[in-house]
């Protein structure tokens, strides 16, 4: 046997244990269903992660010349109507020297988060890496002068359970090329006659500005940092089209076959809500916005971003913080409906997190502790009429059956499976329940008082792959 001929049955008995062949890069284009799934198999899997907004917003963190500035924090640029010369000056300020880069991803572990997506660039155009392209970064524009993505990529390796995965904002007010061109007011409506009305003016050198900067540092964040996911954003400026957005995600995935790309890549999205993800828009997962879809989104991929409080970047005074059980039954609901929850956090100027957040994270990670696997690698659910104060999440051969409401005396009622129960039983501590037919429903006779008071979780056993009643 000569070695050719060895190499290719090695390369087929691959193929053949792992399902499916991983992409060349050369071929993204022509990739299959099972190389898909093959691709998107981990975040599938992970369900939760960690959203970060971090950069020189978190300075002023809401305030300019001492007033308060409507809007979210990291927007403060564009809604204080602050210069680009202005604005420039808090990279001297940027020193945060009690960044941990490994407390970092210990919290999101701790809270059973599985990624991290954290801002490499956002609309400001500042840059949380040592970028060759650009002297707005952390190492060259300011005093802290230490990569904190290379950090964070270190200390995810090391960890061995967290991906790394970075925002890119397509938007950009500080480059010559991109939207400084309306300092001091630098977001463009969605509407041309809105747009003409304001003064916008579309940037002539855009173009050049996604070839010579924007590819430039997305080779820089994908060769050096190996992310998991690349989540775009800022690409409703006018001068981004569709065309480009097909562009970058082709490039991307050239540069690292099994990378995962949000669909805000493109520019084919519902409106802020990035509900679409049709076969003609760019990306491979929908990114709804600060809400979570009624019924998810049936045969997409997709991922609710959300915040803890009211803004996404560090601001001061927003004290509106979501409870714990709020942000638990969250999670729980996006996996009944097919999705990832993205909770965002807002670290402060000197790199550590907000006493709520770090409350939060804790109780979220209580939870998980004891119930993760219940949201791990789960599927929807299969009923369209089940009670509100419920939720369930499926795996092969195993429904969960998430109480947020523990009903009187424990009897908790479900509709059919049309499926045997085989065992039922409390995921917290293993206690058995007792399961019967009756009425058309399934009667779990479970304790008197819930196990848990923000979601009990019940492990229905079951036989075959039969539709539920409501079905």
């Amino acid at each position: 046997m000569n070695r050719s001929s060895l190499c290719e049955i090695i390369g087929l008995t691959v193929v053949l244990l792992m399902g499916a062949a991983p992409l060349r890069a050369a071929d993204v284009a022509q990739e299959t269903k099972e190389q898909r799934d093959l691709r998107m198999g981990w975040w599938r899997e992970a369900r939760f992660g960690m959203f970060i907004h971090w950069g020189l917003y978190a300075i002023p963190g809401g305030e300019w010349n001492g007033k308060q500035v409507p809007g979210i924090g990291e927007w403060i640029m564009n809604n204080g109507h602050v210069p680009v010369r202005d604005y420039e000056q808090l990279a001297k300020q940027f020193n945060p020297t009690k960044f941990n880069a490994a407390e970092w991803v210990k919290m999101a572990r701790g809270a059973g988060q599985k990624y991290i997506v954290i801002t490499s660039k956002h609309h400001d155009g500042f840059c949380l890496w040592d970028s060759a392209v650009s002297d707005y970064d952390v190492m060259d524009a300011t005093p802290f002068k230490r990569d904190i993505l290379k950090e964070l990529h270190e200390a995810c390796k090391a960890d061995g359970t967290v991906r790394l995965c970075f925002y890119y904002s397509i938007m950009d007010w500080h480059h010559p090329d991109a939207q400084s061109i309306n300092d001091p007011n630098y977001n463009p409506s969605r509407d041309a006659k809105a747009r003409a009305k304001a003064g916008y003016k579309d940037n002539p050198n855009f173009g050049r500005y996604v070839e010579n900067y924007v590819k430039p540092q997305l080779k820089e964040l994908i060769t050096r940092y190996d992310p998991g996911v690349l989540w775009f954003d800022g690409e409703w400026v006018p001068e981004y089209t569709e065309a480009m957005g097909h562009d970058v995600y082709n490039y991307c995935r050239s540069l690292k076959a099994d990378l995962i790309v949000n669909n805000r890549v493109g520019k084919s999205r519902n409106s802020m809500q990035g509900m679409s993800l049709s076969k003609e828009s760019a990306g491979d997962f929908g990114t709804p916005e600060q809400q979570i879809p009624a019924t998810g989104l049936p045969g997409v991929d997709w991922e609710s971003c959300m915040t803890m409080n009211d803004t996404w970047g560090f601001k001061k005074n927003d004290q509106h913080w979501k409870s714990t059980e709020t942000l638990v039954r969250n999670l729980v609901d996006i996996a009944s409906k097919g999705g990832n929850y993205l909770l965002n956090v807002g670290p402060k100027p000197d790199g550590t997190f907000p006493e709520p957040i770090v409350e939060r994270l804790a109780g979220i990670g209580k939870w998980m502790a004891v119930n993760g696997e219940s949201i791990y690698g789960t599927g929807a659910s299969p009923f369209t009429n089940l009670d509100q104060s419920m939720r369930v999440t499926t795996k092969p051969g195993t429904v969960y059956l998430h109480v947020f409401e523990w009903p009187k005396g424990g009897k908790v009622r479900l509709p059919d499976l049309h499926r045997e129960v085989k065992e039922a039983y409390l995921l917290a501590g293993h206690a058995a329940v007792k399961a019967a037919k009756a009425d058309g429903e399934i009667h779990l006779d479970a304790p008197a008082a819930a196990p848990d008071p923000i979601d009990s979780v019940i492990v229905l056993k079951v036989e075959g792959e039969g539709k539920a009643a409501s079905q």
